[in-house]
This record gives C-alpha cells, sequence and structure tokens, in this order.
C-alpha cells in the first residue's frame, strides 16, 4: 500500500489561500497592513457580537490575508517569520523598500539571498517579521537540491561568483 502511494502522483494544490496571524489590536494591524501594504478589507468576521477578525485581499495581486484577533498568540508569535510576501523583481522590491523607509518603517534593505532578492526584518505592530522576496529569481535550483548552512554567507558568496562572471 505504501509503494502505490509513493508511487502516486502529487495531490493537485492551487498556491496559498490565505495567511492568518492573530492579532492583539484589530483596527491598528488593519491600518498598518492598508497603509504599507495596501491591503483592502473584503470581510468581518464576528462572533457573538464581537468583531474577531478580518479578511483582507490585496488588488495588486498579493496573497489573501487573515487578522484574528488573539493577543496571546500574536505576542508569542513575535519576531518570527511565518512567511514571504513575493514580489515581481528587485525594482519592485526596492521600491517597496523605499515606500516602507518613507513611512518611518525599519527593515533590512534589499539583499541578494539564496535564488532571489529579499527584504527582511519588517515588522508589523504585534511583531511578526514580514518578509518579501523576489519571484523573479537570479538563480535557478539545478536537479539536485541546493544546501545552505548559513544563509548571509551562502548568498554573499554566490553574488560574488556571479558578479565575477558578469
Amino acid at each position: 500500500m505504501a509503494d502505490a502511494a509513493a508511487s502516486a502522483p502529487p495531490p493537485r494544490l492551487d498556491g496559498v489561500h490565505h495567511l492568518k496571524l492573530p492579532v492583539s489590536d484589530l483596527q491598528r494591524s488593519l491600518d498598518w497592513y492598508r497603509s504599507r501594504l495596501g491591503y483592502e478589507m473584503e470581510i468581518e468576521f464576528v462572533e457573538r457580537g464581537t468583531l474577531m477578525g478580518y479578511a483582507l485581499r490585496h488588488p495588486a495581486g498579493g496573497p489573501r490575508l487573515a487578522l484574528r484577533l488573539d493577543p496571546s498568540r500574536a505576542k508569542a508569535a513575535a519576531g518570527f517569520d511565518y512567511f514571504s510576501i513575493g514580489v515581481p523583481d528587485k525594482a519592485a522590491l526596492e521600491e517597496l523598500a523605499e515606500h516602507l523607509t518613507a513611512l518611518g518603517d525599519t527593515h533590512a534593505g534589499v539583499h541578494f539571498a539564496t535564488i532571489g532578492w529579499i527584504l527582511p526584518q519588517l515588522h508589523d505592530p504585534d511583531g511578526h517579521e514580514i518578509r518579501f522576496y523576489t519571484t523573479h529569481h537570479h538563480t535557478r535550483p539545478g536537479t539536485e537540491p541546493l544546501r545552505v548552512e548559513d544563509p548571509v554567507e551562502t548568498a554573499a558568496r554566490r553574488e560574488r561568483a556571479r558578479e565575477g562572471h558578469e
């Protein structure tokens, strides 16, 4: 039975439906995701008369995002980067970095990463790290998986090698 399952084609999937984050203050988080990333509120979730969450959509292709009122989980999740949001290319990532800087947000800037460019260390009001990664890659993984032991050093080494070949 296990051999049949291993040889079966993988199940059909269709991208990420939505990402859900616990937050300590719904309105503050809604305002932040609207002003920083352009999200729009699509659905309000009310339970027993209490507003408990929002479903957000992005007008320019970003993933759907759900904000769920859960202060204790929001506090516990602070600092962790649960996901990276795709950005088309390095130019769009640099524009986003400039936009965030103009709003007074701190982040680590745009960096050459394993297979694309990354904008890390942006934090939402609850301290969740929101990362952005280009969907256009400077490097295509080969048939064998890439091995990354130190992401910063690996990216720096690959960037130096790439610059030496251009």
